[in-house]
């Protein structure tokens, strides 16, 4: 990995730091999660998974539980579910998810973001052959999981891949995670899999994943780290996906 893999988790490190507005990012898809099934855990996966992934960034439970009576308010503000494409400097292609009650806003901060960094929006659908989505679930590896075995429960449930990464903590040595991968529509199945093993989930959501990833140098990386960097502080912005390694 050399020298791009350090830079870019000093990058990440340097953005979870200042990721203030995480909560309240957290909070909008706790509440949107809750208003597009039941508003209980139990019997909503979809909201289950939201709740578990903000227990894992240390959300407090009051949060959590102001987030759900939200969705449940006959004045609740109407958040919508948007995404956004672009293209920037050296080949760089991304997919920008953002969870709004003002999609004027959020639009013109997204484009006045992507000007001011040499990227520009596309058309609605230019990356869809570019990018897969797919349901991603993130946990820690303990000393006594066996990938393979793990492989075999998951399956059935509709596991495509596992993959092993290392990551970065701020104030404390760096740690093993396993993320595993499944088509978009075995997001509820592969969550109830995992609930039956016993495995602590830390994230679960749908992402976008380039099928043809680009190298860039560390100069380059730099460069686009500052514009996900810019479009990831906007308190409307969810997630940026890219196509870079």
């Amino acid at each position: 990995m050399g020298r791009a893999f350090e830079y870019r988790k000093a990058a990440k490190m340097k953005r979870w730091g200042t990721m203030s507005k995480v909560f309240p990012k957290l909070g909008k898809v706790i509440t949107m999660a809750a208003k597009a099934g039941v508003p209980d855990p139990d019997m909503n996966p979809r909201l289950r998974t939201a709740i578990l992934t903000a227990k894992a960034q240390n959300m407090p439970k009051h949060n959590i539980e102001a987030a759900i009576k939200r969705a449940l308010g006959k004045d609740s503000a109407d958040i919508k579910e948007m995404h956004y494409e672009a293209k920037g400097p050296y080949g760089t292609q991304f997919i920008i998810d953002c969870a709004t009650d003002n999609g004027t806003r959020t639009v013109a901060n997204v484009k006045a973001v992507l000007t001011r960094n040499r990227a520009e929006m596309l058309t609605s659908g230019s990356l869809n052959f570019m990018f897969s989505r797919k349901s991603v679930f993130t946990f820690d590896k303990t000393e006594d999981m066996d990938i393979e075995e793990l492989e075999l429960e998951l399956i059935d449930a509709g596991l495509e891949e596992i993959e092993e990464d290392i990551e970065p903590q701020e104030n404390a040595d760096d740690k093993a995670i396993l993320r595993i991968f499944g088509e978009f529509s075995a997001f509820g199945d592969l969550s109830k899999a995992l609930e039956e093993m016993k495995i602590e989930v830390t994230k679960g959501e749908h992402q976008y994943i380039a099928n043809t990833a680009i190298e860039l140098t560390d100069e380059q990386l730099e460069e686009v780290d500052v514009l996900i960097e810019k479009l990831e502080d906007d308190e409307d912005v969810q997630a940026v996906y890219t196509n870079v390694n």
